[in-house]
């Protein structure tokens, strides 16, 4: 079942670029998918479509099924069931320290106090920053930030939570954290994740799913390794294949072995060379 779906979506800015032309899109209830593009490919504007923010000049969009309504109920609705994460958390974070900042959403609901302080608490357990409640905002690590405004809009309980580029800025470490975080809240809360995403090494560790788009068109889509497996449409589209993909390919077209070059996982990247060995051996 599709959780999100935007079904013939266009939107052109002001200024005459077409941000979106004609795109079909969904996101598996449950699941994570990934939106993959260079700059400018359209990937914001295709959020902020999903989430109210902006308008489709023309298209659709549902959201478990039913389409959404652009009134001023139809978007409050929507914008408490298809939370927003984004890139600079400078820009979603203002309250003067974290517990008011993380609060913000369910206090702008209307809900009752006692309420608010639940599913305050926990957002921020669920986010690893209970430590950090009485912190002012402005003290707080980059990375901190970042989850600090993943809490914040867990605090709606969103059906679809979407992230634009959530690892950009982070360490490896920071990577890693963030992302088991984000699946965790798949698995706990059977979320629907959408993430944007230039950092290619971790699509096939945590998509399920994902699209290619440039010049606000959906190029490809597939599981990670469909996508893997065309690394010309990648490029075209100045992305590259995550690093142990690219080795696998390095060995089936330099090396002339008869490497998967969609393997790529270190786990994926291991069996297949295991296999080739076996073979080379008999």
């Amino acid at each position: 079942m599709k959780a999100i779906q935007a079904e013939d979506l266009c939107y052109t800015y002001e200024d005459g670029t077409v941000a979106l032309d004609h795109i079909t899109f969904g996101a598996e209830q449950g699941k994570v998918t990934g939106i993959l593009g260079a700059n400018g490919a359209g990937k914001s504007t295709l959020f902020l479509s999903l989430n109210g923010v902006l308008t489709p000049k023309s298209g659709r969009v549902t959201l478990a099924g039913q389409p959404v309504r652009y009134d001023k109920k139809g978007l409050l609705e929507l914008r408490r069931r298809v939370g927003i994460v984004f890139q600079d958390p400078d820009d979603q974070l203002f309250s003067a320290d974290v517990y008011r900042d993380v609060s913000f959403g369910g206090v702008n609901l209307g809900l009752p106090a006692e309420e608010v302080r639940r599913r305050v608490e926990a957002a921020l357990e669920r986010t690893g920053v209970s430590h950090l409640r009485d912190k002012p905002t402005h003290a707080l690590s980059y990375g901190q930030k970042k989850r600090v405004a993943i809490a914040g809009v867990l605090v709606m309980e969103p059906e679809v939570l979407i992230l634009d580029e959530p690892t950009a800025g982070l360490d490896p470490q920071g990577v890693s954290d963030i992302m088991k975080l984000l699946t965790r809240l798949r698995d706990e809360l059977g979320m629907t994740v959408l993430i944007a995403t230039h950092d290619m090494d971790i699509v096939p560790l945590y998509c399920d799913y994902a699209y290619l788009l440039g010049g606000g068109k959906v190029l490809l889509e597939g599981t990670p390794e469909t996508l893997f497996a065309d690394p010309a449409a990648l490029r075209a589209n100045h992305l590259r294949l995550p690093r142990i993909a690219h080795l696998m390919e390095v060995l089936r077209d330099v090396d002339g072995l008869d490497a998967d070059r969609s393997a790529a996982t270190i786990g994926a990247a291991r069996r297949e060379i295991l296999r080739m060995l076996k073979e080379e051996n008999q």
